[in-house]
């Protein structure tokens, strides 16, 4: 069974940092395309980031390029999005999701068909 894992979000002051984790269970990420979604409080999921199986290839968000970077470790099992500079606007839950060797690999968007999706991490930006 398929299952990813989120951690690190928390309780940070604008400007602070954060470093979220996705770690999979059941499988190795060895071979997934990954991606951290950020959903705001009523607002829609949206796609932050992602990353190809050997990392070659990372795409992100206009709203978060340069503040943000993911990586990856697969010895870890575990793919690692590094938030700075954080906005209040950057609040919500973020999810990591997997999918296995995509026909398609974008380096403009995350647009895929996705195995499985985390539970999500909670992030709050306030003063």
């Amino acid at each position: 069974q398929l299952q990813l894992v989120e951690s690190g979000g928390g309780l940070v002051q604008p400007g602070g940092s954060l470093r979220l984790s996705c770690a999979a269970s059941g499988f190795t990420l060895d071979y997934y395309v990954i991606a951290w979604f950020h959903q705001a409080p009523g607002k829609d999921r949206e796609g932050v980031s992602c990353i190809t199986s050997s990392g070659a290839v990372t795409v992100y968000a206009d709203s978060v390029k340069g503040r943000f970077t993911i990586s990856r470790d697969n010895a870890k099992n575990t793919v690692y999005l590094q938030m700075k500079s954080l906005k209040p606007e950057d609040s919500g839950s973020y999810y990591c999701a997997a999918v296995r060797d995509p026909t398609r690999i974008s380096a403009y968007d995350c647009v895929y068909d996705y195995d499985a999706w985390g539970q999500g991490t909670q992030v709050t930006v306030s003063s």
